[in-house]
């Protein structure tokens, strides 16, 4: 009689057999075709290279640099009270409670169950009649059952990384929309400055025009005038006052528009002063731009985070080709009849343990497309954080080049006004002498009225660029250590990276949660710092 195949030979075999099927599962070559750009091999432009490289990165107060206590205590307020930043908020917990539902997946659960019944036995032809018929009995069961997912090849532990990973996006998403709050404020409180400004000159101009006019008729009254020339004065005073309207306009609006980004009503808005803007010298450019670029710009980590939960998710794809393993255990009691509690007696019990195992043997392409999405989506992600990349640098160019010349324009309108100026006195002087008409003295002051609201618009749109250069940069909300390693936006799947993949995804579904906390609870004027999400230490280099 043959001897029977010793039992640990025959699991070898079973176990080969099912990894030589799970084999068949090809990838087909299936994988991302781009990969991200290096800032700093990028050309930063001559505008950016001949910039002042020696300043720091912006402070997360740096609207302060505008010495405004009132703009102050309206981004405050702003930051305390604006709806769609409370709803970023609330995205970065939901996006930190599903990385602990992610996290979960890599602890065992165990599960109870309990069922109490009462059953009177039917006299029929299914259950009778014999010696049950009519009877009542307790069917009774209680059980407790253990499953573990076994996650050899890590796809528990990358679908929680994942999760983890988008829940710092949220965050970052969250910082970027805290900086264009900030922003916004910033612009509508230099844009009511420009109005302010704009007014004057207008009340100017119709108190130039009627000494105009009152000139006009001692000239009339003295013989030296024509009642055309008092009428030419008088044809231009409605159209001064109906711009001194429209500008007052343009304030009220303004005043609306703030208390809306405090998240206040319109009656909010009716205590706001003529903004006291003043900026001592243009902001210059930190030393390692653009490399540093990466990690101060909130839309650029959040991209970058993107990316790296996008290879995690290639990662989960590429773990779905293998088998899965559980590990199933359960114990209870069961009694169909006896008294209640005869279920919980020794004889009533009974346990079950061992593995369960499923693996792809044919998907129809299933496993291969679920692959190429993943992977179409990480290319996806990785040329939107190129796109934000490219359009930063091209930001902070545009806002040096802006500078740069509005610092040219400030000094031309200058000349232009005292050009202008001296202009409008000789006109002025030489129609009071009877030396020239009326026309003469129209132009002048329309030249002067044009030269002086360029003064105006040109000192508003250099606030308004120093806002958003601070903005280019980041506003100081993000540090570079709040984003993903290098390695960590690559995929990289294999079985040695699940060796401590439970500690790694819940170390960082508790920064994640920190990163939730520090976007609700941050003050007015403070970063919403984050932690990184830690990964295994001893996790294999991405391939």
């Amino acid at each position: 009689m043959q001897s029977p195949v010793p039992k640990g030979i025959a699991a070898a075999a079973v176990l080969t057999i099912l990894l030589t099927i799970a084999g068949c599962a090809s990838t087909g070559g299936v994988a991302p075709q781009t990969q991200t750009i290096n800032p700093s091999s990028l050309d930063a432009g001559n505008a950016i290279r001949a910039a002042n490289a020696d300043a720091q990165w912006p402070a997360t107060d740096w609207w302060r640099s505008y010495d405004d206590p009132q703009l102050n205590q309206w981004i405050a307020d702003a930051q305390a009270g604006n709806p769609s930043l409370a709803a970023a908020q609330a995205r970065v917990r939901e996006a930190a409670s599903m990385a602990g539902v992610a996290r979960a997946a890599l602890a065992p659960q165990v599960n109870g169950s309990l069922s109490i019944q009462r059953q009177q036995w039917a006299d029929n032809v299914y259950y009778g009649p014999g010696p049950l018929a009519g009877e009542q009995s307790w069917n009774n069961t209680g059980t407790l059952g253990l499953a573990y997912h076994l996650d050899f090849w890590g796809k528990d532990k990358n679908a929680a990384e994942r999760a983890l990973d988008l829940a710092h996006a949220s965050a970052a998403d969250a910082r970027a929309a805290q900086l264009e709050l900030q922003a916004n404020v910033v612009r509508t409180y230099v844009e009511m400055s420009l109005n302010y400004a704009l007014l004057d000159i207008a009340k100017q101009t119709l108190q130039q025009q009627q000494q105009i006019v009152d000139l006009a008729n001692r000239r009339l009254k003295g013989g030296i005038g024509t009642q055309l020339e008092v009428s030419q004065a008088e044809t231009p005073l409605p159209e001064y006052e109906r711009q001194i309207d429209a500008i007052e306009e343009k304030i009220a609006l303004g005043r609306n528009q703030l208390a809306a980004l405090a998240g206040k009503g319109p009656g909010a808005g009716d205590t706001i002063q003529r903004p006291a803007l003043s900026l001592a010298a243009p902001a210059g450019l930190p030393a390692a731009l653009p490399a540093d670029l990466i990690g101060h710009r909130p839309d650029v980590v959040a991209a970058r985070w993107t990316v790296a939960a996008q290879a995690r998710g290639i990662d989960v794809a590429k773990a779905g080709f293998y088998p899965d393993i559980n590990l199933l255990a359960s114990i209870g009691g069961y009694a169909a009849m006896g008294p209640l509690f005869q279920f919980l007696k020794s004889e009533s019990h009974s346990w079950s343990v061992g593995p369960a195992l499923t693996l792809p043997i044919f998907d129809g392409g299933r496993l291969r497309s679920q692959l190429g999405a993943a992977s179409a989506g990480y290319d996806e992600a990785v040329e939107r954080y190129n796109q934000s990349i490219v359009g930063a640098l091209k930001d902070i160019s545009d806002q040096v080049i802006r500078i740069r010349s509005l610092t040219t324009q400030a000094d031309d309108a200058d000349r232009s006004v005292a050009a202008a100026r001296k202009n409008y006195d000789l006109s002025r002087e030489g129609y009071r002498r009877g030396l020239t008409d009326y026309v003469n003295v129209l132009i002048a002051q329309n030249q002067l009225l044009r030269a002086q609201e360029g003064v105006a618009k040109v000192q508003a749109e250099r606030l308004g660029a120093h806002a958003s250069l601070m903005t280019a940069l980041g506003g100081g909300l993000d540090d570079p250590a709040n984003g993903p390693q290098e390695s960590e936006t690559l995929p990289a799947h294999g079985k040695g990276k699940s060796g401590n993949g439970g500690n790694s995804a819940e170390a960082g579904s508790d920064a994640a949660k920190a990163d939730a906390a520090a976007a609700v609870n941050a003050k007015p004027g403070t970063p919403a710092t984050t932690t990184t999400a830690s990964r295994a230490p001893n996790a294999p280099a991405a391939k």
